[in-house]
């Protein structure tokens, strides 16, 4: 007798959902992606609406790229990366040190940080290039296995949870809701709102249908209509409808170049374990859905080396016409995970909208007066989202834990990337080494991958004894 499998709801990243709701999801992924961008824009003194386009546009090639490379669609969205924060505030504060927070750098300023960016684009697309060459899946493991791959991702989560947090109680980017306690109670009020939402609509609309798919945008609609009496939107229409984004090139003649090359372009070592990180973990939830639907599981984890060089590709179009330099945001992973829709058309419309938005100005300060609680609220859940996604990784990829070698490196990596990213101003380490390229410390969450990474190697080099028949760490 046969059986009929019941419909699972979900899309994969070849399918296209109707127009509208292609639409909604797409926008829904802007709505996730906005905040970390634009702040990511004002702490290094870009211009929001320029920022906005092109990280859009970039995410649109990326996209495109895969299609046309291996015949179907990579689901990441790229979104301008906090790791590159320390470096571009250090040159800018050389050339203009009167900047004050989110106010845009000169053009001359922005062209210089730039050439740095085309140097992380180049350093993704070579390291791609090698792990195509050496193998894929059974190169890369022996640089980046997935203990290494897995506590990476949950330090990018976890250590963001002060930032959420910081968000959520009104004591960040420059705001001091702290300060007053009837102001702190209303911030906390709005994000515990909406992260209580977020997971009601994540939870209790599984299986309702499209509905069930926008858990993300339905919570953010709540906070934003809580936060309203408790006079925290704050919407001010004072962009012209029409605004033409700031693009600028890059220089490579000024006295600072070299500095930035290298100050800023060994910055993507931070990105590539993310980004791998972020593929294997898309990978495995795009495979499950896949099953669950009864179709052909595609195997996204093949193509580590084809996703570094789509970053670096990326990386390049931020560059060359006046962005920030980007990354895959996990944000939007864990948005894909909670809504299991992986479509490649409905991340390429929220690219798209992305790019309107540089160009509409209501429409941007629409977006742009969500309270940054109700931020904070949706980010709690987002962030905590990435870091389980690394210990979901590490399941799937069977990681023996009781293996003191694999503790080691993971125990590590944990260590130093959250304790340093939570613990030191502005994340980054006070190691006194290198300061012409790290002048305000090494970056906690690259310097942990980085070690994580060196530990393995030194496992490959020097073998270590295989204890047969027990466990050797309990």
């Amino acid at each position: 007798m046969a059986t009929t499998t019941p419909k699972v709801m979900g899309y994969l990243p070849q399918d296209t959902p109707p127009f509208g709701k292609m639409l909604l999801l797409g926008f829904q992924h802007v709505l996730t992606m906005f905040p970390a961008t634009v702040l990511c824009a004002l702490l290094m003194h870009f211009d929001v609406s320029t920022v906005l386009t092109i990280t859009g546009l970039g995410t649109v090639v990326a996209l495109l790229g895969a299609k046309f490379s291996m015949g179907n669609y990579i689901p990441l969205y790229y979104g301008s990366s906090f790791s590159y924060i320390a470096a571009v505030t250090a040159v800018v504060a050389v050339l203009q040190p009167e900047l004050t927070f989110g106010q845009a750098a000169t053009r001359e300023t922005i062209s210089v940080v730039q050439a740095g960016f085309i140097a992380t684009g180049l350093i993704n697309v070579i390291v791609g290039l090698i792990i195509r060459a050496t193998g894929g899946k059974a190169g890369i493991d022996k640089v980046l296995p997935p203990v290494v791959t897995g506590s990476v991702a949950c330090v990018i989560g976890i250590g963001l949870g002060y930032s959420a947090l910081s968000m959520a109680a009104g004591t960040c980017c420059g705001v001091d809701a702290a300060a007053t306690p009837d102001l702190t109670l209303k911030w906390w009020l709005a994000a515990v709102i909406t992260l209580l939402a977020a997971f009601i609509f994540s939870v209790y609309l599984q299986g309702k249908g499209f509905i069930g798919m926008l858990p993300i945008l339905l919570a953010g609609i709540v906070g934003y209509i809580v936060a309203i009496p408790l006079g925290l939107v704050n919407p001010q229409f004072v962009t012209p409808f029409l605004t033409v984004p700031q693009l600028t090139f890059p220089v490579f003649n000024h006295p600072l170049t070299v500095t930035v090359l290298v100050g800023v372009g060994v910055m993507a070592i931070a990105t590539i374990p993310e980004s791998t990180a972020h593929l294997y973990q898309i990978s495995l939830y795009v495979d499950h859905l896949a099953e669950e639907q009864g179709r052909e599981k595609l195997g996204l984890n093949r193509f580590i080396g084809l996703n570094l060089m789509l970053d670096g590709l990326n990386d390049l179009v931020n560059g060359i016409f006046g962005s920030t330099a980007g990354t895959n945001y996990g944000e939007n992973n864990s948005l894909m995970v909670i809504t299991r829709n992986y479509s490649g058309t409905v991340l390429i419309s929220a690219g798209l909208i992305s790019v309107l938005l540089g160009f509409i100005g209501p429409l941007k300060d629409a977006v742009n007066s969500i309270p940054t609680a109700v931020s904070g609220g949706l980010s709690i859940y987002l962030f905590g989202v990435i870091g389980m996604q690394g210990i979901a990784l590490m399941m799937a990829e069977k990681v023996n834990l009781y293996d003191p070698a694999n503790l080691a490196i993971g125990a590590t990596i944990l260590i130093v990337g959250i304790g340093g990213n939570i613990g030191f101003p502005g994340g980054f380490l006070p190691i006194p080494l290198l300061q012409g390229i790290f002048p305000y410390g090494w970056p906690a969450i690259a310097t942990g991958a980085v070690v994580g990474i060196v530990m393995n190697l030194i496992l490959r080099v020097w073998k270590p004894p295989v204890v047969r028949g027990e466990v050797q760490f309990q």
